[in-house]
């Protein structure tokens, strides 16, 4: 069949309408210079230049895919404070839809923040409320995720552990994707990996794979890593498993097939938010059923992309589409 090159595909992903459902935060970040150590403690004095506040978590997400081209909806709970206005208006001056986020008058919205002299990352201080949504919230919380379904090409769940998903919401969403032949995608962590029975694609790191099966031995080789991959997908009854593998790169494993994508040689500044990038590009392939060589390539490439700058970013589409062309990476449908 023909191939349809890159900037084609780029227009595609223009019509697709993705829900993001998990976990939001704010990131924020402290840039200042440390020249001296504190006389009251051996610890380094950092003076204050600037603050920053980006989207995280599941924003991150959203942010990703509208840099992308897609259309994003964000269900997610954040806290009725100040932190949470930030949020709420960093997503009205994107202009990403802001209809499905909860104001949670229980819990705050979470924050981490970084404090950095220069590019060097000295402390992170994390603000939230990791226990599990209460009862009314969590039932709005699915009410607004079950009724975007009814205008969605793809789900994401993106889960950080922060009690915005449990068992019971994970199977909820994912049975009314299903019932609406929607593809879903899973970026996991640990208290809920094995609940996500029957999603489309799962995308854990080597650490989150070897957690959440349980492994004791380090999975160093591409065959053990090949060996764990399989293990999981019958597990869970997952059609596909995608890892992300640091320095080694990707691996995407199916019934029929195993696919291993060797990292790009980069000047890597932070790892922040590649998993976050990774999985925008996984679902907005999928949704376009486009193959499994293509879109472990575009997500390689897309990660380590935004590994290159400091703190959490999205991707930069124009560089993505530049290096796509510059690997060859195109694909037959």
């Amino acid at each position: 069949m023909p191939e349809k090159s890159i900037h084609s595909i780029f227009e595609e992903f223009k019509k697709l309408k993705v829900l993001v459902v998990g976990d939001v935060m704010v990131d924020a970040y402290i840039w200042g210079s440390a020249d001296r150590i504190s006389p009251e403690a051996p610890v380094p004095v950092v003076k204050t230049k600037r603050r920053e506040y980006r989207l995280g978590g599941a924003a991150n997400v959203a942010l990703n895919l509208h840099a992308l081209g897609a259309v994003p909806q964000l269900c997610a709970v954040i806290g009725q404070d100040p932190e949470g206005d930030r949020f709420m208006e960093r997503l009205a001056a994107i202009g990403i839809d802001e209809s499905a986020i909860i104001r949670s008058q229980s819990r705050p919205t979470t924050v981490k923040t970084r404090i950095l002299s220069g590019y060097q990352h000295m402390l992170r201080i994390d603000s939230e409320n990791e226990s599990p949504l209460e009862h009314g919230e969590e039932e709005a919380f699915l009410a607004k995720a079950l009724n975007c379904l009814k205008e969605t090409d793809v789900v994401i769940f993106e889960d950080y552990d922060k009690g915005t998903l449990t068992k019971s919401t994970i199977t909820r969403i994912l049975d009314g994707a299903r019932q609406l032949g929607i593809p879903t995608v899973v970026d996991p962590k640990r208290k809920n990996f094995l609940d996500y029975k029957g999603a489309t694609v799962f995308k854990p790191n080597l650490k989150e794979l070897k957690e959440g099966l349980k492994l004791d031995d380090d999975l160093e080789t591409l065959l053990e890593i090949s060996q764990a991959a399989k293990k999981l997908r019958e597990k869970i009854d997952i059609e596909e498993v995608f890892l992300t593998l640091s320095e080694k790169g990707v691996m995407v494993a199916t019934s029929g097939e195993e696919i291993h994508i060797p990292a790009h040689v980069r000047s890597i500044s932070d790892v922040s938010g590649a998993g976050d990038t990774v999985i925008s590009i996984i679902a907005i392939c999928k949704a376009l059923d486009l193959n499994a060589s293509f879109t472990a390539k575009l997500a390689n490439l897309g990660g380590g992309l935004v590994c290159e700058h400091v703190g959490v970013v999205p991707v930069d589409t124009v560089k993505l589409i530049e290096e796509a062309e510059k690997y060859n990476i195109i694909t037959s449908l």
